[in-house]
């Protein structure tokens, strides 16, 4: 299978990339990680073949928010911020001021609506695909999926806090 992955690439890459040779734990270019990461989740791939799918691919490079970055995207209004956590999430744990809640079953079929429709059903401004867009939800792993989600539909400045919700309250608290 994974020789399958990697052989739809053979007709892209010149010869020359073929016989490339790069050492392991080597930066990929873009961020994504080390050489011998991907190999190891690509087994059966040539080296130049993943750094070719790491540099085409619609996964965009890691883009953790952390608490303070996120303060300052909303002091500035530079970044909708969506929660993607449940509605009843929110009312029994609360949110973060200023997000918009899409549960994550919702986000891609959200994220193609209208404006007018985006905004009469969940009660902001839809996001532009060249809008700078913060996902989150309780720890992090629901709003990874909507990057994911959102990156393969064409938007481009998308990011999550991974310390979601939690790490918000543990913020607030200590202030």
């Amino acid at each position: 299978m994974a020789l399958r992955r990697c052989w739809r690439f053979a007709g892209i890459v010149p010869r020359l990339l073929w016989n490339s040779t790069v050492l392991p734990g080597a930066s990929i270019p873009g961020g994504r990680g080390s050489v011998s990461s991907l190999v190891s989740t690509h087994p059966g791939c040539k080296i130049s073949q993943l750094l070719l799918y790491s540099r085409f691919s619609s996964a965009p490079p890691s883009s953790d928010v952390s608490y303070e970055q996120l303060k300052q995207l909303l002091a500035g209004r530079k970044a909708v911020v969506i929660d993607v956590r449940e509605p009843w999430e929110l009312r029994e744990y609360g949110f973060i001021p200023g997000s918009i809640n899409v549960p994550l079953g919702q986000v891609n079929t959200a994220l193609q609506l209208g404006p007018e429709e985006f905004k009469e059903k969940y009660g902001g401004e839809m996001p532009q695909q060249t809008d700078n867009i913060v996902f989150t939800c309780l720890a992090g792993v629901r709003s990874k999926n909507a990057l994911n989600t959102a990156a393969s539909l064409g938007y481009r400045d998308v990011q999550h806090y991974s310390g979601g919700w939690q790490d918000w309250v543990m913020h607030e608290q200590h202030k």
